[in-house]
């Protein structure tokens, strides 16, 4: 009776064995095309990686050399600012290391600058720029930045301050992990644009606007974060500048972010004041700066901020 027990239990577990095998192959052949695709098709990736590779390498600058700058935002800098163009008008002072990724916020970069600090970047100063209603959002970005920003600790720190759930952090912890889970996403999104026509634009149309919170609320959620990055920066021996990148109708939501970035000891810089800019200055998105717009930012930009690095920590708006 034993004997036919075990010879009963014996082929369910070799199929079990074989299931699993075949599993562990599948989920080995996703991670290599995932790997594969990311490196060979994807932009983001490419420009990304390439920008933290060379920040890591960031040291602060000898006396008398341009001042060593390390510039990060999202998709308000990126389309914003012409980097090149920047870099050419202020060579004789700053040496900028730019590294922008799409959709990302505070906590992307408290913890992305934590990692960068932890393998080496040293520069003088950091220049953060996302817009006010990043800065607010108490989120992630879910694909990129946990791979590329983040190692384990920066993921379970961010679940920890975020209050995620145990299957909201283990996704994240995933993403870090696995290429495939972190661009699934992306992946889906280059099927769909591929499917339908204009997905791109469907998806900008019902794409909701955040509502900023009261005022004494966002100052103090401002204040609290601005101080935190301050220190942060302050304990590897750099700088912070908060620059707030126009976007239209955020002249109010500027003028709290100066006030907060001014209590927390931090310089902000507005090198426009979005008043002064019209719709014919933005993109089709009513978000992100044109051509146009970015060559006034730009300019603006490389006005201010050279004075910003060498000047007192005071909130400045120009006239």
């Amino acid at each position: 009776m034993p004997s036919s027990i075990s010879s009963s239990k014996s082929p369910a577990l070799v199929y079990l064995r074989v299931l699993l095998g075949i599993c562990a192959i599948l989920v080995l052949l996703l991670e290599i095309c995932a790997n594969y695709l990311l490196k060979q098709d994807s932009e983001t990736y490419a420009r990304v990686s390439q920008q933290y590779a060379e920040a890591v390498k960031v040291r602060s600058s000898r006396s008398g050399e341009p001042a060593s700058v390390l510039m990060v935002g999202n998709s308000l800098l990126m389309e914003g600012i012409d980097v090149d163009r920047l870099q050419e008008l202020t060579s004789s002072k700053m040496r900028i290391y730019p590294i922008f990724l799409e959709a990302t916020g505070y906590y992307d970069w408290l913890y992305g600058l934590q990692r960068l600090f932890r393998q080496g970047a040293r520069p003088q100063v950091v220049v953060l720029g996302v817009g006010v209603n990043s800065f607010l959002q108490n989120s992630v970005r879910q694909d990129y930045a946990p791979m590329l920003f983040f190692d384990v600790r920066d993921v379970l720190g961010a679940a920890a301050d975020l209050n995620l759930d145990r299957t909201a952090t283990s996704n994240l912890l995933l993403a870090h992990l696995s290429v495939f889970w972190d661009t699934r996403s992306v992946i889906r999104t280059q099927v769909l644009r591929r499917m339908v026509p204009h997905c791109k634009e469907l998806f900008s149309l019902v794409k909701p606007k955040p509502a900023l919170p009261p005022a004494p609320e966002l100052a103090a959620i401002t204040t609290a974060r601005i101080r935190s990055l301050r220190q942060l920066c302050e304990a590897h021996g750099a700088k912070l500048i908060l620059l707030v990148p126009p976007t239209p109708s955020s002249e109010q939501s500027v003028r709290q972010m100066a006030i907060a970035s001014e209590k927390a000891g931090v310089d902000s810089l507005v090198p426009i004041d979005p008043a002064t800019l019209s719709e014919r200055f933005y993109q089709p998105d009513e978000l992100h700066l044109n051509s146009e717009g970015a060559a006034l930012f730009t300019s603006a930009l490389a006005t201010y901020l050279p004075v910003e690095i060498g000047g007192p920590k005071s909130a400045s708006s120009p006239d």
